[in-house]
């Protein structure tokens, strides 16, 4: 069984923390984007219920040892603003895969990258894990710009990779790699800051 870190993974005036009962309008939010529903079990237009019941399927996360589910949280008031992921079927392997949904009323400021930030700061504290990697479909440029700005790297396009929405799709490759340690450390301080590291450092290990 997995446990949520503690303190809270934060960066830039979010913080990662367990969902609970009062995220329900969130999720309900986040549900009412149409993309959301076809790359998860969140479904459609949620009610109050399946809201519910969707919150104890990110508990059972844990329990399962399939990865982490945090709820992206502001950091001043607490209010829920979406949800990032680290899943770890691969990382026998050294891999994970993450992913992200930020809820519809609170696009445009940034909080998804600033939440993949702290998912990847929290990621290589995990021993085992060596590598992160983010599937975006080509269309989405919002994400990729995500991915780019959290310090994540395009490998290349992965064609016909699966099927979503009923049908076969290309999807974008990016990934972090773990950077040294005394990278780390640096990133580490920076992280609680709230400051991101420098871009040509950015550019050089992609952390």
């Amino acid at each position: 069984m997995l446990v949520l870190p503690t303190p809270a993974p934060t960066f830039g005036g979010v913080r990662l923390r367990a969902f609970g009962p009062r995220d329900v309008g969130m999720v309900q939010d986040l549900s009412t984007d149409p993309y959301t529903p076809l790359t998860g079990t969140l479904v459609a237009d949620a009610t109050a219920a399946q809201a519910h019941e969707w919150i104890d399927r990110q508990h059972e996360r844990l329990v399962t040892g399939a990865g982490y589910s945090f709820c992206v949280a502001d950091a001043a008031d607490d209010r829920a603003l979406g949800q990032v992921g680290l899943w770890l079927a691969d990382i026998e392997h050294g891999r994970a895969t993450a992913g992200y949904g930020v809820a519809p009323t609170e696009r445009g400021r940034g909080v998804a990258a600033r939440a993949l930030t702290a998912l990847t700061a929290f990621a290589w504290t995990i021993p085992e894990l060596h590598r992160i990697e983010l599937f975006i479909e080509p269309w989405n440029v919002a994400s990729t710009r995500t991915a780019e700005n959290a310090g994540y790297e395009r490998e290349g396009l992965l064609r016909s990779r699966q099927v979503i929405g009923g049908r076969r799709v290309d999807m974008l490759l990016y990934s972090a790699i773990r950077p040294s340690i005394a990278t780390m450390r640096m990133l580490r301080a920076r992280q609680q800051q709230g400051r991101p590291a420098p871009d040509t450092l950015a550019r050089k290990h992609r952390p």
